[in-house]
This record gives structure tokens, sequence and C-alpha cells, in this order.
């Protein structure tokens, strides 16, 4: 029987004290969690905010710092704090931990992309727990993961993972707002199910993120076949009990579809945000693209071609009223396309084994 493999989201908002410092006492339980997942044969990927709250209490500042110079300078001193008490925490079990340190930019080519899962993949066969984070001494730009959920989903699907565990501060999604009680907890959600209804934009605490990237996050992963849970970190032995004891412990899961995608549909699935232009198609191929069947794109059902790409580059594929109906790999570069838009008897502008539909 193969070993299990499991991505575990560990948010700011479970990791940080009401003070802003780092969470010692949640952290060390964590980390008894984790070993005794892999005690279990689990192969774990921990996927762990944090860096700024352990950055935050080693150093005085002379002078106020704008949110970039800040984000800088504590994530510099804290990821080295952060690995370190990683390391003391899972020496006790004899688990070696190895740190990952990445940015969305690092996903925008393919070959980037696999040279990431490939060391990630050496990693696990050694027994390593592979403990990831954005690198936010460089990440500073509009290409900055929204939070570390959005990094998360990109390693579970990377990874080929069977499931992925989102911890935050709260048990899950609920059908209202979390502290009204006459809000239910939502535990079960079908593939293809909208809850977009009951999510709240706010975010709360030290996160970056809130329910809105957790719930996009986690319904897409879900697509491509991976089981996705979000549950409390806050709440003690967590992770144990959502494997032994699941349904007596609150949380939202997001149901796999049985199908699942490829390894390249999944790359393309996340990089949406690096497509280089745009394929506006007619309503018949808008038609033909959203139907059951698998189809490719085709040149004869193009109507314009916006922006400046090479071959192999991403697209987004758009209809004519605006809607983005999915992103792809193109076949031909912007000038090409532009010329044989419309045209009848040419390989298809995008194949379907590299679009993935939205």
């Amino acid at each position: 029987m193969s070993k299990k493999r499991i991505v575990v989201k560990v948010g700011s908002n479970v990791l940080t004290r009401e003070d802003g410092k780092l969470d010692i006492t949640r952290m060390s339980a964590l980390v008894d969690q984790v070993a005794w997942l892999h005690a279990l044969d689990y192969e774990v990927i921990l996927v762990s905010s944090g860096a700024m709250a352990s950055g935050r209490g080693e150093i005085s500042v002379a002078r106020r710092l704008d949110s970039v110079a800040q984000r800088q300078l504590y994530s510099a001193l804290g990821q080295a704090k952060l690995i370190n008490h990683y390391y003391n925490l899972f020496r006790e079990y004899r688990l070696p931990v190895g740190q990952v340190l990445t940015m969305k930019e690092n996903f925008n080519s393919r070959r980037a992309y696999l040279n990431q899962r490939a060391c990630m993949e050496v990693m696990l066969d050694n027994g390593v727990i592979p403990i990831v984070n954005e690198n936010d001494t460089v990440s500073v730009t509009e290409l900055m993961f929204t939070d570390n959920d959005e990094l998360s989903g990109l390693i579970a699907s990377m990874m080929d993972a069977d499931a992925l565990i989102i911890l935050s501060n709260i048990d899950g999604i609920y059908d209202g707002p979390p502290d009204d009680p006459a809000s239910h907890l939502i535990g079960h959600v079908e593939p293809g199910s909208d809850l977009s209804a009951y999510i709240q934009s706010g975010r709360s605490g030290f996160g970056r993120g809130g329910m809105v990237t957790k719930y996009n996050i986690a319904k897409k992963v879900a697509e491509e076949g991976i089981r996705v849970i979000i549950a409390n970190g806050k709440r003690d032995n967590i992770l144990v009990d959502i494997v032994e004891h699941p349904d007596a412990t609150p949380h939202t899961e997001f149901e796999p579809t049985a199908e699942g995608v490829s390894g390249i549909k999944k790359w393309i699935a996340h990089s949406d945000s690096f497509a280089k232009g745009r394929i506006i198609i007619n309503e018949r191929a808008s038609e033909a693209l959203c139907g059951r069947q698998a189809v490719s794109l085709l040149l004869v059902g193009v109507v314009e071609v916006e922006g400046d790409f090479e071959e192999g580059d991403l697209v987004g594929i758009y209809d004519e009223d605006g809607r983005k109906l999915a992103i792809g790999r193109t076949a031909y570069d912007s000038e090409s396309a532009r010329r044989l838009t419309g045209c009848h008897d040419q390989k298809p502008i995008v194949h379907y084994d590299y679009l993935y539909l939205e």
C-alpha cells in the first residue's frame, strides 16, 4: 500500500498570539501531531506561516518603516528563527526537516515548476519533512501569493497530494456569520456546489487572506481530485481528531471530483496570473468548450487575439462578453494567431491536453 501524502497549511492566525508574536506552545502541539501522522506512514508537507511573527520581536527599529520594508525586515529575521524552532521541535522525534522558500514567479515556467517538485520528492523519499513558505524578503510585487492558502493549494496540486488540510482560526465555512449563534457549519461540500453566497469577504487577525481565498483554493484543488479540509488549528489535537474521529470533529470538507486532472493541467490551473494574452472566441466555440465533450480550441472559433505571446505561453480564453472560460497553453505565437484567426483546417490553438476550464 502506497503512503498517503497530505499537505498541512498552518496560518498566521494559528501560530500568532494576540500580541503578534509567535505562539511556541501551539507550534509545538502541531509538531507533535505531524510527528504522529509521520509515525502512521503519512508523508507530510507543512506549509507554514509565522515568519513575520517570529521576526517582530527580534529588533527595535529606529524609524517607522513602510509595509514592504517591514515585511522584508521581519521576514528575513523571522524565517531563520521559525525554521530553527521547527528543527528543534522535530528533532525530539528524530525527524529531519528541510526549508523550501519559494515565490510565485518560480511557478511561471513548467521547468521551474518541475524542478521544485523534484526537490520535494527527493526530500520525501528520504524521510525529510518539507517546510514551505513564501520568500517574503523578495516577494513584494503584485505577483505575491494572496497568502499561504494559495501557496498550499499549488503545493498540494504539484505534489499530487491525497489531501490538503487548511488550518485557520475558525472551524470552517458557515451558512452565515461565524459569530452568529444561528449560523451552522457546512460540514460537507459536494463537487460543483457553490457556497460563494455564504463567504464573507473580510479577513481577521494577522493573515493576508480570508475565507474567500480559502474557499476559492479549496474548490479548485478539489476539482483536481484532491480532498480539502478547512479546520480550526487552535483546537487541541485537530489533526489527530480529523484522522481518527472525522465525524465528531468540526470542519468543512470538500469532496474531490472522481476523475481528477493531469499533472500539466494542474500546473495550468494555478498559473492564470502568468497568462501573457487573451483569446476571444465566438458563441459556438464557447458552447463547444464548455460542453460535456472534451474538445480543443480551434482557430475557426477565434474572433480576436489580444496581447503579445510566444508559442508555449499561457493565455486566457474569454467569450465575447468578457467572461473568462479557460486558461491554456498556446500552440501559436500572437502574430501567427492573429494572421490565422477564423481559419479552418489548422492545428488547434490550444489542445485539450493543455486546456483548463475555469
